[in-house]
């Protein structure tokens, strides 16, 4: 094996799970948006993103679109690597803390599904998209090595704060109710 065909093979694998991670990310986006794919669109996302705290429910519901399908298609293309795999890696950080108190498995309704595209979106943002890419073909004016964590610093901050504000909506719901202290 020569160093190009292992550069070819990493250059391949990394197309590969982009195609699949931004595929999945961006059709995922979709149904939120536009309602594609049986999803909900913006109207009925939005009600559910309100449900689970994140008000107000249809800016929610937008964002996450946005960030799943402009990072999920970014990713696909190998374009502004760092900031489509931050942004998608942000989105389901917000997924996963919803899905959170179901446990760890997608089975039970936990956020095994959101972790694993979160995690590769953000593998991606770090790794970099290879040479078969936009970013390698542009000369990676849109990636370059300060943007890496420039655009996960930055996604963080914004995640941590707006799934703060979702926990502190949530505690306050449940302030004042309590459950029977006896079956009747």
């Amino acid at each position: 094996m020569t160093c190009d065909d292992r550069y070819d093979r990493r250059d391949l694998g990394l197309l590969l799970l982009r195609l699949g991670t931004g595929g999945v990310l961006a059709a995922h986006g979709t149904q939120k948006l536009f309602g594609w794919f049986g999803g909900h669109g913006l109207e009925g996302t939005g009600a559910f993103m309100e449900s689970v705290g994140y008000a107000p429910g249809k800016a929610s519901a937008t964002a996450s679109g946005l960030a799943e399908t402009g990072g999920g298609a970014l990713l696909a293309l190998g374009l502004a690597t760092p900031a489509a795999g931050a942004a998608a890696a942000g989105a389901m950080a917000g997924a996963a803390a919803v899905h959170a108190p179901n446990g760890f498995f997608n089975a039970e309704g936990g956020y095994e599904y959101a972790a694993t595209l979160g995690l590769a979106a953000a593998g991606l943002a770090v790794t970099g998209p290879g040479r078969l890419s936009l970013d390698h073909a542009l000369g990676h004016v849109l990636d370059r090595g300060w943007m890496v964590p420039a655009a996960l610093a930055g996604t963080a901050a914004v995640t941590a704060l707006v799934v703060g504000a979702r926990n502190r909506r949530l505690r306050k719901r449940q302030q004042g109710t309590q459950d029977p202290l006896f079956e009747e």
